[in-house]
């Protein structure tokens, strides 16, 4: 039993605290001539995409294909590390994506937007919960509770889910290629940008992983 409660810590912690290891470990070492944004920018322009643009956010790095815009943080946009060009041209990556008509990245697109919605819809149910179980007492409440749960934290855990594909995609078959071309880092650094690549997607597993756990909480509650 030790055992298997030890495996699923792993499983739940493992990506998350290796990601952040990972991103943390090259991210000390300023040596580069540039920053992540300039390394952005140079991209931008060597693939023509004039209509991208480059901004500086509070919340974490993403691409917007709606607005046509790479944000990054003031971490990966003022600091000349590997992390930072890495995670730059991982970005880069999604908006090479957007450029190609890459179909993934639309799907997730239109499913980030489904899943606000549905999430706001579940959110409402579970504020209602209390006053229909006063006036009703109907044990359909219960199934209320569930779905409403299941709206606020399944959905975001299926757009994690199938998300990894376009992760995937824009670090491995659009950054790294650039990256491994020998004119933005140096060939020694190339493994260590396998591992940042890889690291940006897991955050994408850890996330889901916790979302997994909290559903799996909920459900529980529930069969209490």
């Amino acid at each position: 039993m030790i055992y298997l409660i030890a495996l699923a810590i792993i499983a739940l912690f493992g990506p998350h605290f290796w990601a952040r290891y990972v991103l943390n470990r090259y991210n000390r070492q300023e040596y580069f001539s540039g920053s992540g944004i300039d390394l952005a920018r140079l991209l931008l322009q060597r693939l023509d995409l004039k209509d991208v643009k480059l901004e500086v956010t509070a919340t974490a790095d993403h691409y917007d294909p709606q607005q046509k815009t790479i944000r990054l943080t003031q971490d990966t946009c003022g600091r000349k590390t590997l992390t930072s060009v890495v995670v730059a041209a991982h970005e880069v990556g999604h908006a090479i994506q957007d450029q190609a008509g890459y179909r993934p990245l639309k799907t997730r697109t239109r499913m980030i937007g489904t899943a606000q919605k549905v999430e706001r819809i579940g959110a409402v149910i579970m504020m209602a919960i209390p006053v229909l179980a006063a006036l009703t007492r109907a044990p359909s409440v219960g199934l209320l509770m569930f779905l409403g749960g299941l709206a606020t934290l399944g959905v975001p855990v299926i757009v994690h889910l199938l998300t990894l594909p376009t992760e995937f995609d824009a670090s491995f078959n659009r950054a790294l290629p650039l990256l491994s071309s020998g004119e933005y880092i140096p060939a020694e650094d190339v493994a260590a940008a396998k591992k940042i690549l890889t690291a940006c997607a897991l955050t994408y597993v850890a996330a889901s992983l916790f979302g997994l756990l909290n559903v799996w909480r909920w459900i529980r509650i529930l069969r209490r």
